[in-house]
């Protein structure tokens, strides 16, 4: 009698505390042998991350993917001519006036160089 007592307190307290994780939004429950622990809410939205932390994400894990890279318009300091040049450019780019080198390739994005003005092209 005493053993289907504890068994029925045991069970009365799992639906209490189910039943309050229902109603506390963000909390869950995981249940062990020696008891209940209850897992704190998250700190931070995940449906609605900050811009700041959207830039920082890689482009494949943001919420809606886009890629890094961009076409720019390219302002030659010489000859005032503009070239259109893509911001991941992988050759040297070089202006069709005047053949002044406009963009060097890096690793990642292409290094502008100095005197050059550009434009983000828009889609």
């Amino acid at each position: 009698n005493k053993v289907f007592d504890t068994m029925l307190c045991n069970l009365e307290r799992t639906a209490r505390a189910q039943s309050d994780a229902h109603l506390n939004f963000g909390t869950s429950i995981s249940f062990t042998r020696k008891g209940q622990h209850k897992r704190m809410p998250l700190a931070r939205d995940l449906l609605h991350p900050s811009p700041s932390e959207e830039k920082r994400r890689s482009k494949v894990k943001r919420l809606v993917q886009h890629p890094n890279s961009y076409f720019m318009d390219v302002k030659c300091p010489g000859c005032f001519k503009i070239s259109t040049v893509f911001s991941h450019a992988q050759t040297v780019v070089a202006c069709v006036g005047c053949a002044t080198v406009l963009c060097q390739p890096t690793g990642g994005k292409a290094k502008l160089t100095d005197g050059c003005s550009f434009r983000r092209k828009q889609n």
